[in-house]
């Protein structure tokens, strides 16, 4: 059962996109405000050297034109108009020449910025004036909080219109899911035909939409096989089970004697016989697709064990006025009993559709890389392309109008497949004139 989320990825992603661009936002706003900073520390300085040396010229003239008390005037006269300034003389002995009470005598802000300088003036002892000029800035330092609130500002509205605007596109985006969902939630058991489609599928999504088509195409053979195993399954049981309730009813309409219900049992035991044998290799299949593998034993050669096989048939294959030859031999660690069942499977079935007085060849040969080739090839009417491609279904009869066609109940190249599978390999079977070959790969180790 999956956990409800407590999220949504276009609110996870408008989110980290919001968090992205403010982020940027503020390392870029940052850097442009230390640099403003920088540049206004370097022309607060600048221009506050250029005045010190604008205010020594002034007075330095004003002692030499007018001596002591027109460089006092001076100064008192252009006091007003240095707002957030301090002017400070001193004489060569220390003693204080002027103050400027323009900004007073408190402390000024941490934005101080002072200069020092000499100013000459021959005519006073000492011949000259020491002098310190001193501008507040804080209204720059509030100019530059002022730009820091902006930016910040700018920075949040800047994130919030891309968190909007994202999850606003993202949803937008995230349709095509929704209406896929949608699809899915229509198909059932009765509706495995149903694919999902999109009129304009995304670049990312084409590929899970065609994986889940092709997903259901299986699925829906796989059903659709399932259904007709059961039917053939229902089919194949209702013939034995239907000649054993009939001879068991006739056995008791009346009275009979003991040889002839000795009979009857004997007739009951052969389809008993034949509905155990179905029962034992459809649970052989059911094991092969559970995914069992052979029990590799050592190595042997693939020759002997159809020589073996062979010299197992040799009644049915002198009764059908064949011969039998075995073409190649290779080495291989298999399941013994499973290769030369599946060997029993290919040469019986042969010998049913071989042509009397006929060839049947065991061919044994190297396939592919630690692969092997085993193949049973037989002289007869050749197989339709169609049925070639069913030829190791379950149940499937190429010619189910055949005489003996009740004796045998359609699994047996089934079985082959199986065996071939469980040696990792896989079935083969091809016909083309007058000549049918069906086989199967394995791997030799």
């Amino acid at each position: 059962m999956i956990a409800a989320c407590s999220h949504s990825i276009s609110g996870r992603l408008s989110r980290k996109l919001a968090i992205v661009t403010m982020l940027m936002l503020a390392l870029l706003f940052s850097g442009a405000w230390l640099s403003v900073k920088m540049l206004m520390k370097e022309k607060n300085y600048e221009e506050l050297q250029f005045r010190g040396n604008v205010i020594a010229q002034i007075l330095a003239l004003e002692l030499k034109n007018g001596g002591e008390q027109a460089c006092l005037s001076r100064v008192r006269a252009d006091a007003p108009m240095r707002a957030n300034t301090r002017l400070e003389l001193w004489r060569a002995d220390g003693q204080p020449f002027y103050a400027d009470p323009s900004v007073g005598s408190h402390a000024m802000s941490e934005h101080i910025r002072s200069v020092d300088f000499d100013i000459e003036a021959p005519q006073l002892a000492g011949g000259l004036l020491k002098a310190r000029y001193t501008v507040d800035f804080s209204a720059d330092a509030k100019f530059g909080r002022n730009w820091m609130v902006v930016f910040v500002v700018i920075t949040l509205l800047a994130g919030a219109m891309v968190w909007a605007g994202s999850r606003w596109h993202v949803r937008r985006a995230l349709r095509p899911l929704n209406e896929l969902a949608a699809q899915t939630r229509a198909i059932s058991a009765r509706r495995l035909d149903q694919r999902l489609s999109l009129a304009d599928p995304a670049e990312e999504l084409l590929p899970w939409v065609e994986q889940f088509n092709a997903l259901m195409q299986r699925l829906e053979g796989a059903v659709a096989q399932l259904e007709g195993f059961n039917a053939d399954v229902a089919h194949e049981l209702r013939t034995p089970l239907a000649a054993l309730i009939g001879h068991t009813e006739v056995a008791l309409s009346r009275e009979r004697p003991a040889e002839a219900l000795r009979d009857t049992l004997l007739s009951n035991l052969e389809e008993a016989q034949r509905l155990a044998a179905l029962v034992n290799d459809m649970l052989f299949l059911s094991q092969a697709d559970r995914g069992a593998t052979a029990r590799r034993g050592p190595t042997a050669s693939l020759a002997a064990l159809a020589a073996q096989v062979v010299e197992f048939h040799e009644a049915l294959i002198e009764e059908a006025g064949l011969t039998v030859r075995i073409e190649g031999d290779a080495q291989a660690a298999v399941d013994e009993p499973l290769v030369k069942r599946a060997l029993a499977n290919l040469l019986g079935n042969a010998i049913r559709f071989a042509q009397r007085g006929s060839c049947v060849a065991v061919c044994i040969a190297p396939d592919a890389a630690e692969q092997v080739r085993v193949e049973v090839r037989n002289a007869g009417e050749p197989i339709a392309p169609q049925h070639l491609e069913r030829l190791f279904d379950r149940f499937f009869r190429v010619d189910a109008a055949r005489p003996d066609s009740q004796s045998h109940h359609g699994l047996g190249l089934a079985i082959v497949a199986a065996i071939a599978r469980m040696h990792a390999g896989r079935p083969l079977a091809a016909s083309e004139g007058g000549s049918t070959r069906v086989g199967f790969t394995l791997v030799a180790h």
